[in-house]
């Protein structure tokens, strides 16, 4: 996709805007999320955020944990609605994979069991399952905990 810049997340209005959209999406549709729960996690300090603009206008945002027991962890990453299906959550993904690969080995992340089209879309960029939370954030439903890796923990070398 031409013109697409990633960077970070620089003000309370480009939040909220993102937080419009999230909120009006799966899965945090049915994970009953609100707008303002979703701009907390966006406007989190411990969070690295970024978004994704074409010609000036936001197209995607995506939220990396990147401290904790899973150093590596994609929180949310989303697409505007009018922009799916162009390829910017495969630009976003390889950022992230990119960002993460560069301290951690381990990229991880969570997608819910009723996600199909998300699911499928995380296998064909490599993910595979390696567990699962079951009623963790709704009951009757799952978390799938999602795994790519460049190798061992102990062998990996930051930076490199």
């Amino acid at each position: 996709m031409n013109n697409l810049l990633i960077r970070p997340l620089q003000s309370e209005t480009e939040a909220g805007f993102c937080a419009g959209f999230l909120a009006a999406s799966e899965p945090w549709l049915t994970l009953g999320f609100s707008a303002e729960q979703v701009l907390q996690r966006l406007t989190d300090p411990t969070r690295e955020v970024h978004i994704a603009t074409r010609d000036d206008q936001i197209i995607g945002t995506l939220v990396l944990h990147l401290a904790g027991p899973l150093n590596g962890y994609i929180q949310a990453i989303a697409v505007h609605p009018d922009w799916r299906g162009r390829g910017s959550g495969t630009i976003l993904m390889r950022f992230a994979e990119e960002r993460i690969f560069r301290q951690s080995p381990n990229v991880f992340l969570c997608v819910s069991s009723f996600n199909h089209h998300a699911q499928q879309f995380y296998e064909r960029l490599g993910y595979r399952r390696i567990g699962e939370l079951e009623n963790f954030l709704v009951a009757g439903h799952s978390e799938i905990l999602l795994r790519k890796t460049s190798g061992p923990l102990l062998s990996f070398r930051q930076g490199t």
